[in-house]
């Protein structure tokens, strides 16, 4: 029934104000007839019963066919889950409103010394629990990556001058560690630059936080008065209209100003139409560079490094096992280098290729479990009647390109591997190439268009369908 209550008053009052208002602040309980709405403060107490009362009663008559009493009280779990910022705005205000803004400014910032607000550390990176930020400086630059890495040492050397810099990918192939770099990178190259770096997930937090008590001028004066504003998982703000309006209030006045504003997101911007176009419009007026997930040789380069930051020894040997059997995203090696140490500690054995083979079997076989490039190659040229390495070949003309193209294709939808992996893989081809035919079977299904398999002509649809079951069943 409460369920049906809230839909009922969402109803009423707008998804974007129930949000902002009845979301996780309050608790709606029917008990004995009557309607009791539990909040954790005063001022949503106050608010609520003054703005509200009315559309709540509303509800309640459409939901159960009868009116009932109404009230507002403060509950003490609500109270003791709330941030202590918006408890102490409910008590007081002026210049506590202002130390509060403060506060929030510190916790920005918490990962590294030397920033805003550092003066106020909290708790957590004093006594050392919480992992200091990445550097550029560590971040394993490849071909799939180096574009971003380029860029972002471009804005640090002059910030301001390519604004906004949008760096998209998948999870894990390391956008918060080019932004957590760019970050470091500004505040050593000027340590009085007033800079914030929170995730969508934060600022979306303190904004509605501002909104229900501790003040909308803190909030934009603390987030439109900086120099460098970086906003990470920026995918995390679709669906969140008023938020979202509030941040693209911040990107204009910004960027009237000459500051720098860095995002990171898991698409392109052409993708993000759930954000709405006047920021997609933004991120596209700006630098957009894509990050692919770690090739081989990115990976070996990541497990190196790793290894050095783990003081775990691990032969180079060892290193290309794991590189190879691991390959989807940094923090699946970064668990197996973990699983490897305690393997080696826990049986008093130096790590050795035996040792790998033993501790990350089960790791190495969920990984086997999934589509690689290839068991795409194998399933293309059994479909289209072709011998196994005429994929990787030279030869060109359709009977062979056509496939190739395909097999390219299918890559990029079942694997995670870079483009320039699957390029390297079919032939020794650029990631321009593997781009190409991606665009070229689109638009042979947009057509229509046949191709020519071992038995018979068909459409694109029903060879991919033919690969796709050959994947399954292999």
């Amino acid at each position: 029934m409460v369920s049906a209550l809230q839909i009922a008053l969402a109803d009423k009052v707008g998804a974007e104000r129930f949000e902002l208002w009845f979301g996780a602040n309050t608790r709606l309980s029917l008990s004995s007839g009557a309607l009791t709405v539990g909040v954790p403060n005063q001022f949503l107490q106050e608010w609520l019963r003054n703005n509200f009362r009315r559309e709540i009663e509303a509800a309640c008559c459409e939901t159960l066919g009868r009116p009932v009493p109404v009230s507002f009280h403060i509950d003490p779990l609500l109270a003791a889950a709330a941030s202590p910022r918006r408890s102490a705005t409910a008590r007081g205000g002026g210049a506590e409103a202002a130390a509060i803004a403060k506060t929030d400014a510190a916790r920005s910032f918490q990962p590294t010394p030397g920033g805003v607000g550092a003066a106020d550390k909290s708790s957590a990176e004093k006594s050392g629990t919480r992992r200091r930020f990445a550097s550029l400086d560590t971040f394993v630059v490849g071909a799939g990556n180096r574009l971003a890495h380029l860029s972002a040492q471009a804005v640090v050397s002059r910030l301001g001058t390519t604004s906004p810099l949008l760096v998209h990918g998948p999870t894990g192939a390391g956008k918060t560690h080019l932004l957590e770099g760019i970050w470091i990178a500004a505040k050593k190259a000027q340590p009085a630059l007033h800079a914030v770096y929170l995730s969508a997930e934060q600022f979306t937090t303190y904004f509605l936080e501002a909104l229900h008590g501790s003040g909308l001028p803190n909030f934009r004066r603390k987030y439109r008065g900086v120099e460098l504003l970086i906003v990470d998982d920026l995918h995390f703000f679709a669906g969140k209209r008023a938020t979202l309006i509030e941040l693209l209030h911040t990107i204009d006045t910004l960027g009237r100003e000459g500051r720098q504003l860095v995002f990171a997101a898991d698409r392109a911007p052409g993708a993000l139409g759930e954000l709405g176009p006047e920021l997609v419009a933004r991120l596209q007026g700006g630098l957009c560079c894509a990050i692919e997930p770690p090739e081989f040789e990115t990976r070996r380069g990541i497990v190196r490094q790793l290894s050095k930051a783990l003081e775990v020894d691990v032969p180079a040997e060892v290193q290309d096992f794991v590189a190879a059997n691991v390959d989807t995203h940094a923090r699946a090696l970064c668990g197996a280098l973990n699983q490897l140490q305690a393997a080696s500690q826990a049986h008093g054995r130096p790590v050795t290729l035996a040792l790998a083979d033993e501790a990350l079997a089960e790791l190495i076989r969920s990984q086997a479990r999934a589509v690689r490039l290839p068991d795409i190659e194998a399933a293309v040229c059994d479909v289209f009647g072709l011998e196994p390495s005429s994929l990787q070949s030279g030869r060109k003309g359709k009977l062979v390109d056509h496939p190739r193209m395909l097999a390219m294709w299918l890559a990029r939808k079942h694997t995670r591997a870079a483009l320039s992996e699957i390029g390297q893989y079919f032939g020794r081809r650029s990631h321009t190439t593997v781009i190409s035919a991606q665009k070229r079977v689109n638009r042979w299904m947009a057509d229509g268009a046949p191709l020519a398999v071992s038995d018979r002509s068909c459409k694109v649809e029903e060879a991919i369908r033919r690969v796709e079951e050959a994947l399954r069943a292999g």
